[in-house]
């Protein structure tokens, strides 16, 4: 009986403790909290090879970051291959990657997704373009890539294509007749024209032409570093100002020697919240968030996708054999929490900072594709 007695206090002690340790948990500031990375992707940079990138650890860091949704590119970008068989293989074989995983996964197509996404405990996967080059000289192929379930539309890579100009295309061309033809059927369509990697021209051209706000969703802020993949003060205000989006990337361009950190991410949304509001700011890392396990071994990997880049002619000032496309100390799948950390430490309020790592786009996102 005194065992049983015994036994019985000390599970009472635990008990009566037990609430008192959980609040000396830390809680996670992310919980409940929507993410929505606008431009990035979900893999394992560790492995070569193609193949289905939703490994088991892709997925458990992904669920452990705290990431709601996520636009990964697909179809053609540079480089050799037909843009439009390319671009229509490419959204098949995603849509193959995704079936093969729907406790995890959930196609996103409306901003509701996106929340069913975050009740039901899975990742949303928006299906995305950053060229328009698979339009060919034929607007209606919208149609088809809509309802293949493609909601991002960046008009031009790097270079000039049929639709306007790229950031490196020379002469600073602006929209082109069948670029305003497909910004009006992207706008019909309730589809997002992206206007990250444009040239300025093209920007300004396209903002003003659109009758639906639109999105430059992964940039940095020229005002701060003078590089053609950032965008100027004019560009961002005037996308801001017709209800549009802006996602600040975490990328070498942050940095005028092409290796940025947290300090940089933070330094530009500090700024675009100045110039565009803070309804219109949040992140398109240009990243994953799975962490790299050699750094060393990435290096050369890089080296080699860098020449690569510079001989199809795709490369922008600013990165290098020798700038990593992330920032080194905000990766891995800490990567939001420790930003909103950052952010705080800055004065942002904690209403401001669930608008930039996902409201805002959630908001923007409303907009065009519909609740």
């Amino acid at each position: 009986m005194m065992h049983d007695r015994r036994s019985f206090i000390a599970m009472a002690a635990a008990a009566a403790a037990a609430p008192a340790l959980a609040e000396l948990a830390p809680a996670d500031p992310l919980a409940g909290k929507i993410v929505v990375n606008v431009l990035g992707g979900l893999g394992d940079p560790n492995i070569e090879g193609d193949g289905d990138p939703f490994t088991p650890r892709v997925l458990a860091e992904a669920h452990a970051s705290g990431l709601t949704a996520v636009n990964t590119t697909l179809g053609y970008v540079a480089g050799p291959g037909d843009p439009f068989e390319t671009s229509v293989r490419s959204v098949a074989e995603y849509d193959a990657f995704l079936r093969a995983h729907p406790k995890d996964l959930l196609k996103v197509f409306t901003a509701g997704d996106i929340r069913r996404a975050k009740d039901q405990g899975r990742i949303g996967i928006i299906y995305g373009f950053q060229n328009g080059a698979m339009m060919g000289s034929d607007a209606t192929r919208i149609d088809l890539f809509g309802d293949m379930g493609v909601r991002i539309f960046q008009l031009t890579y790097n270079p000039p294509n049929q639709l306007g100009g790229g950031a490196m295309a020379p002469g600073n061309p602006g929209l082109t007749p069948f670029g305003r033809e497909v910004v009006a059927r992207l706008n019909e369509k309730r589809l997002m024209v992206d206007l990250s990697h444009s040239g300025t021209r093209t920007c300004l051209d396209a903002a003003r032409t659109s009758t639906a706000p639109i999105s430059i969703n992964h940039t940095g802020c020229r005002a701060l570093v003078d590089l053609p993949r950032n965008k100027t003060d004019e560009e961002l205000r005037l996308v801001a100002s017709r209800g549009g989006f802006v996602g600040i990337y975490f990328m070498p361009f942050l940095d005028p020697h092409g290796h940025a950190h947290a300090a940089d991410v933070v330094r530009h949304i500090e700024h675009a919240v100045k110039v565009c509001g803070e309804d219109h700011v949040g992140i398109g890392t240009d990243g994953s968030v799975t962490q790299i396990d050699d750094l060393q071994k990435y290096a050369a990997a890089l080296a080699k996708e860098n020449a690569e880049r510079r001989a199809t002619g795709v490369a922008a000032p600013g990165e290098g054999p020798d700038t990593y496309p992330f920032t080194i100390d905000l990766r891995g799948p800490d990567q939001f929490r420790k930003l909103a950390g950052l952010l705080g430490g800055r004065g942002f309020t904690p209403r401001q900072i669930d608008k930039i790592l996902g409201l805002n786009f959630l908001r923007f996102a409303t907009d065009i594709w519909g609740a």
